[in-house]
């Protein structure tokens, strides 16, 4: 038994149930799902754990940029991002695999992951109904009891359990299965990894942007970083300019006469 990558998985997917978006101990969704489980932040986590936070930082950029648009309206999410945060940048950390490839493990075992989440929620319904009972008897401890604990351990175990086994009994399995596969098959998994974070960064400016002419300035960022090789600090404050300076332009009213006219000051003659 390999210790230390037991104690990693157990350590990880603590951090997995943390994050997940039914626990309220860190500050309910504040520091656990809008925080810890943002795979930016989540990389970082993992990445410590496993002694490569660098590396684990790069993944979780990757990622990121796949999920970035992504919203849960009513609990309800195309990909489980916790199980997307924690377990999957992990397995690809351990099976030493290409940013790119990680990003479509992340992707697939997101994917995956809303199966866990929606046979936990199927499951919290039997605690729902026995906390509506125990309010109607006037028990608060059958009520806590029902409300709190039952959840937040089968909570527990929805995110602990799958977690840890992916960790620790995947990352050999998903290592081997990367080295036996056809080359092919793995460049394909890159190029889709590569185009991967593509789509959520069109997805987040499709929400954001509101007229066409605004995305002039995503490709003036662009050309910043690619051909004229800004680093980020210096596009950042290149960026804080442009938008003052534009927010300066937008934020001058023409006035408008109550018929609806523009009105164009103009001199008087005086005679």
């Amino acid at each position: 038994m390999d210790i230390t990558l037991l104690v990693q998985a157990v350590a990880i997917s603590i951090f997995c149930y943390l994050g997940a978006l039914s626990t309220p101990w860190l500050l309910g969704l504040t520091g656990g799902w809008y925080t810890i489980t943002r795979p930016l932040v989540s990389g970082m986590i993992v990445g410590l754990i496993l002694g490569d936070m660098k590396q684990g930082i790069i993944m979780g950029v990757a990622i990121q940029t796949v999920y970035i648009a992504m919203v849960t309206p009513g609990g309800q999410m195309p990909a489980d991002l916790n199980f997307v945060a924690f377990p999957a940048i992990a397995l690809a950390m351990l099976s030493h695999t290409s940013t790119e490839v990680a990003v479509t493990l992340a992707t697939t075992i997101g994917i995956l992951g809303t199966i866990v989440f929606n046979m936990y929620q199927v499951v919290n319904s039997f605690w729902n109904h026995r906390a509506v009972a125990a309010i109607q008897e006037g028990d608060y401890k059958k009520f806590r009891t029902n409300a709190i604990i039952g959840p937040q351990l089968v909570n527990f175990v929805s995110r602990f359990v799958p977690s840890f086994l992916v960790i620790y009994f995947g990352s050999g399995f998903a290592k081997n299965m990367l080295e036996s596969m056809p080359q092919y098959i793995v460049d394909v998994m890159s190029y889709l990894g590569g185009v991967l974070p593509a789509i959520g960064i069109a997805m987040l400016l499709t929400a954001v942007v509101k007229e066409n002419s605004l995305f002039l300035f995503f490709l003036l960022g662009f050309v910043c970083i690619v051909f004229l090789e800004l680093n980020m600090i210096a596009l950042t404050i290149v960026a804080a300019v442009i938008a003052y300076l534009y927010y300066i332009g937008s934020s001058k009213n023409t006035p408008v006469s109550s018929a609806g006219v523009l009105v164009e000051d103009e001199d008087e003659e005086e005679f």
